[in-house]
């Protein structure tokens, strides 16, 4: 992981916000100004299968004037490439190019499970979207044979043979708009090295990151365009500054017993087989047959105390100064934080605090 660990290494750290799809929407936009005068630089809105979060960016770029915005995440799938690429085109214009498309597969109980699609060939669709959506942001007239996506769509593939390359009309803000992809196996994670400018891995363990995406980090660096520059690690991570009340602890302890026990089906469940390259064999099988057998409380406590101290970042200042430095050792230039703080207060003093911690700019 040289490449990302030598960019993670210098400089500050610039730090994000998660708003998600559990509630509190209006409340965090209203004080997201405050947000940004304690150093924070970015805002991110999930989508899973709750509301678009298109017209949530589109809301919060209305109410902001500098944060950056991106989707956390677009799922492939759901939009065809080009109304991926006119809709981060379009969030692009209507901030003042502050957008940054955050894309993913998601799995297949979502895919085929909620959009009735099928959950096929990810690796392939993630590269040919990202390719089709950085030819329409240049204003190239969109042709594109690939193996999963053809456009135009021609008599041969099965349309009226009355399609023609279009190109976008408007000019976009910025003809290259960043894009970041999330991702957890390894040629997932090669493919994002390759060919994104950032990658937002989940329950990220500073000091096994290597054993479980060492390789493909390399493999992918390997063909990276320079022109791309240092991959941006952007880190979701749940944060507490203080020592936390064992409700926010058992949060994030129930999140992970939820991911690796419950998120998709026994023998494709992403989550699982990264506790697995981490070194969690047992572990990972224990809390997957606990919750699948409904124990979803026997899962929680299956999991490892080290496990959620390691993919979190809680603790006092002298704890969260050492797991900041085992992130940014690990390549992570970006966190995006989930607050666990009780008030919206707390939350936004927490955020200023950890801007003091890791160098981030902050004031109005």
């Amino acid at each position: 992981m040289a490449t990302a660990a030598a960019a993670g290494a210098e400089g500050a750290m610039r730090l994000g916000m998660i708003i998600d799809y559990s509630g509190g929407f209006a409340e965090t936009v209203e004080l997201l100004q405050e947000y940004e005068r304690n150093g924070l630089d970015l805002v991110a809105v999930a989508e899973a299968y709750s509301f678009d979060a298109v017209s949530q960016l589109g809301y919060i770029a209305a109410k902001t004037d500098r944060l950056q915005l991106m989707s956390s995440i677009f799922q492939i799938y759901s939009r065809t490439p080009s109304l991926t690429a006119m809709t981060a085109a379009g969030l692009d214009y209507v901030s003042g190019g502050r957008f940054n498309l955050g894309l993913g597969a998601s799995g297949p109980q979502v895919i085929e499970g909620f959009h009735g699609l099928k959950y096929d060939a990810p690796l392939g669709r993630t590269r040919e979207v990202i390719e089709i959506c950085r030819q329409v942001w240049r204003r190239e007239p969109v042709e594109f044979r690939g193996k999963h996506y053809r456009v135009p769509l021609t008599k041969e593939d099965g349309g009226s043979g009355l399609g023609k390359p279009l190109k976008l009309i408007n000019h976009p803000v910025r003809s290259q708009i960043p894009v970041s992809v999330a991702a957890l196996g390894p040629k997932n994670v090669a493919l994002v090295a390759e060919l994104a400018n950032g990658w937002q891995p989940l329950f990220f363990h500073p000091l096994k990151a290597h054993r479980a995406w060492g390789e493909a980090l390399e493999e992918g660096y390997a063909r990276r365009d320079p022109s791309l520059g240092e991959l941006d690690i952007q880190l979701q991570v749940s944060f507490h500054l203080g020592d936390p009340p064992p409700e926010a602890v058992q949060r994030v302890r129930d999140q992970l017993a939820l991911y690796i026990g419950g998120m998709g089906a026994r023998d494709k469940n992403f989550y699982n087989q990264l506790a697995c390259r981490y070194g969690y064999e047992a572990e990972a099988k224990e809390i997957q047959d606990l919750y699948l057998a409904g124990r979803k409380s026997d899962a929680a406590t299956a999991v490892p105390d080290e496990l959620v101290a390691a993919v979190s970042l809680m603790g006092d200042s002298a704890d969260i100064e050492r797991q900041v430095r085992e992130f940014r050792e690990a390549g992570v230039s970006t966190l995006l934080l989930n607050p666990l703080a009780g008030s919206a207060a707390e939350r936004v003093a927490q955020v200023g605090g950890l801007a003091g911690i890791v160098g981030a700019k902050t004031g109005s």
